[in-house]
């Protein structure tokens, strides 16, 4: 998986956080693009997609192509690369998934969510595991995390690259989604402090991230989910 290659993971993280390492971490060869940060500084495009119970809205950064998608009964996963790159050779890939019915699930909130994923991570790398909250403001008045986790040497790059994540965790009316922007770069055997306000700029680019009710018999560009989007805390 390319940061997190089968939303089914996230259900099962939940049961066994031990996977988590490996739907986080993408086992792939990296090359290095000097010129990537500057492809994605202005957004390009606004997505919004039926998922499950709910429309996602969400922001593409300029110089992001989607590369995969696959909607499963249980599970939806769309990945998006810099152009000229793919799901098994990328510098920077933002990945937006479902999962049916977790938000059902007792106990269940995102921050929930985001600790398993981060427990996962830093039993992969605990000698150079970094995180930082973003904020944790609302998303269309649904409860939802932002936060980084960081790898200074990834074992599923065999230490050749870090690994940096700004996962973003929604609990809809009856799902849960997540957003996530991970980048690679040069490795480091100490953590790599996380720069906030690079990731808080970054957390602006994938907005608005808006979650809005189906209504039935509308179709693509989807004009009720369409506008500004709200943003509580």
């Amino acid at each position: 998986m390319k940061l997190m290659k089968s939303a089914m993971t996230t259900t099962s993280l939940l049961k066994t956080p031990s996977k988590v390492a490996a739907t986080i971490v993408c086992g792939c060869a990296v090359a290095y693009a000097g010129s990537a940060e500057q492809a994605h500084k202005n957004l390009s495009a606004t997505t919004i997609t039926p998922i499950f119970s709910q429309l996602m809205g969400t922001g593409y950064p300029a110089g992001f192509t989607t590369a995969f998608e696959k909607a499963q009964p249980q599970s939806y996963l769309r990945e998006a690369v810099l152009t000229g790159e793919t799901v098994d050779h990328w510098t920077q890939i933002i990945t937006v998934t479902g999962i049916k019915g977790l938000a059902a699930k007792p106990g269940l909130t995102p921050k929930v969510v985001f600790d398993a994923m981060a427990g996962g991570f830093k039993r992969a790398c605990p000698g150079s595991f970094s995180a930082q909250s973003i904020n944790n403001h609302k998303v269309s008045g649904f409860d939802a995390i932002a936060a980084v986790v960081s790898c200074g040497a990834t074992p599923m790059t065999r230490g050749t690259t870090s690994e940096t994540a700004l996962i973003v965790v929604i609990k809809g009316v009856a799902d849960v989604y997540t957003v996530q922007w991970a980048e690679r770069a040069a490795p480091s055997r100490e953590p790599i402090p996380v720069d906030v306000a690079k990731w808080s700029d970054r957390y602006n680019k994938l907005g608005p991230l808006k979650l809005c009710p189906i209504i039935p018999g509308e179709r693509a560009p989807y004009p009720s989910c369409v506008g500004p989007a709200e943003r509580t805390k």
